[in-house]
Parts: structure tokens; C-alpha cells; sequence
């Protein structure tokens, strides 16, 4: 998916909504458990309780690898079953020398064809670039993340600016913005302010609404551009919310609000 067909997607739905497909198989309703693929029947319900809202689904592959073999199997199912003209991202968090870079790229391009995959920029433009040389495909660069942690490098002082800013700035120049995004965390209006001023054209995948403290309001009043420019993903919040019988129902029900919540700040664009 290009990024016209990104944004257009967006002001068709009015909805910047990516849903999170981090499926633990030990929090997925029990009566799913009897099934021949409890994983994918759970994900399978969820996409069709949520394709009317979100514009993105985030398939994040350490849920699947754990499983093995069969979790690699539930992953390729998910994966094909997402409608055609939605966003697909593997959230992989890859990067390392070039040419196993150039493999993973593969992996995530070729293999399992989705449209993005995220990437760990520490060892450097080398570890990054492999992952451009695909037309049409996005590669999603962690940027400023919203864990914890974050303080530990992200937010130290290197030179006349914080690492994550020097991060930002020189990544931009190994692509453009119609093939790298950012994941850009959301906990903190003034940082959304800052990276949109530092990178006024690229799109950000934001993690950290919902469970993790952040809200659609700041994430679009701070970081929206023209286009929108953004991806909200939203992953325990909505799979999870209920874990009866009743899980789609009450996750097309969030999905719902999440999407409502977008559409008022998307209308104001135009």
C-alpha cells in the first residue's frame, strides 16, 4: 500500500485506528481453546468486529513465534485473512548487519507480504537500508517509544540534542517519507509537538493510548499534519476487552468509540 492509498484510506474510514494483534493465547477466551486454531479464530473474529474501523492491523510476531511452528501457521492465516486496502504491519522490531537485514526483509515482504515492518535503528544505516530497497513496501523505525526504559538511551543528551532527535534526523535521510514511518509514542504532548516539528511530512505509528496512558485527543490535536499522518494503534484496549463470549462484540464496540473519537479531528482537516 502506497501512501495515497494510506491517506485515502483514512479519509474514507475517518479513522486513523490500527488494531493491535498481539494475541496471548493464555488471555484469549477459553471457549476458543477447543478449536483447531484457537489463535486465528480469535484474531479471525476480531478482524471482522473491527475491518468496518480501523485502517491498519499490527500483527506483532512475538505472540506467534512463541508458538512455534503453529503460531508461524496462525500468523500467515491472519495475515491473509486481513481485507484487501487495510494497512498490514509486522511488528518485528528487526535490524542487524546488512544482508541478515536483507533476509528479514524478505521474511516480511516476500514471505509473509505485509506492507511494513517495524525496525530497531542501533546498528546504524546499514542494518536500515536493506529494508528500503522494497517499492511499495514501509519500513516503521522505533523512534521515541513510550515504555519506561525509554529514558535509558532515548532520552540522554548526545551533542546539542537528545538521542532520539539525532535518531529521528538521520534515519529521515536514508528514505523519505513515502517509505519510512516512525514509531513515535504518545504519552507526552510536548515530545508528539517536537518530533512533528523535526518530521513534518512522515506518518508515526503511536503506540501508548489505552492501557499504556495515552488518548486519541493529544495524538491528534499534537501530532496530525495535512494528511493526517498518523496511526493510532490501540491493541489490549479493544482484543481484550471482554474475554467471554461476548470479546468481538465488545471490541467492534471500542473499535467504534476509538474510531468516533478520530473522526471529528480527521473532519477538521479538510
Amino acid at each position: 500500500m502506497n501512501r495515497s492509498e494510506l491517506i485515502n484510506a483514512i479519509f474514507t474510514k475517518k479513522s486513523v485506528l490500527c488494531v493491535g494483534l498481539d494475541t496471548d493465547i493464555t488471555k484469549i477466551p477459553k471457549h476458543l481453546l477447543t478449536e483447531e486454531d484457537p489463535v486465528f479464530s480469535f484474531n479471525k473474529a476480531i478482524i471482522d468486529a473491527t475491518k468496518e474501523y480501523a485502517v491498519a492491523y499490527k500483527i506483532n510476531t512475538a505472540f506467534y513465534e512463541a508458538q512455534g511452528i503453529n503460531g508461524w501457521i496462525s500468523l500467515q492465516k491472519t495475515l491473509e485473512y486481513i481485507p484487501k486496502g487495510i494497512f498490514t504491519i509486522a511488528d518485528a522490531k528487526r535490524g542487524d548487519i546488512g544482508n541478515t537485514s536483507e533476509q528479514y526483509a524478505r521474511t516480511f515482504f516476500h514471505t509473509y507480504p505485509f506492507d511494513s515492518v517495524t525496525v530497531a535503528p542501533y546498528m546504524g544505516e546499514d542494518s536500515v537500508k536493506p529494508f528500503l530497497q522494497f517499492p511499495g513496501k514501509w519500513t516503521i523505525v522505533l523512534g521515541l517509544t513510550s515504555n519506561a526504559g525509554s529514558a535509558n538511551f532515548q532520552l540522554q543528551q548526545s551533542g546539542d540534542e537528545l538521542l532520539y532527535q539525532k535518531v529521528l534526523r538521520t534515519v529521515a535521510s536514508w528514505g523519505s517519507p513515502e517509505n519510512l514511518m516512525f514509531v513515535i509514542g504518545a504519552t507526552r504532548k510536548e515530545q508528539l509537538q517536537e518530533v512533528r516539528a523535526l518530521l513534518p511530512e512522515h506518518f508515526f505509528l503511536v503506540p501508548g493510548v489505552g492501557a499504556q496512558g495515552g488518548d486519541v485527543d493529544t495524538v491528534c490535536r499534537n501530532a496530525f499534519n495535512k494528511d493526517a499522518g498518523v496511526l493510532i494503534n490501540v491493541s489490549r484496549g479493544i482484543i481484550f476487552a471482554a474475554n467471554d463470549t461476548s470479546f468481538a462484540e465488545r471490541a467492534n464496540e471500542e473499535a467504534r468509540r476509538y474510531q468516533k473519537e478520530m473522526e471529528q479531528h480527521i473532519l477538521d482537516l479538510k
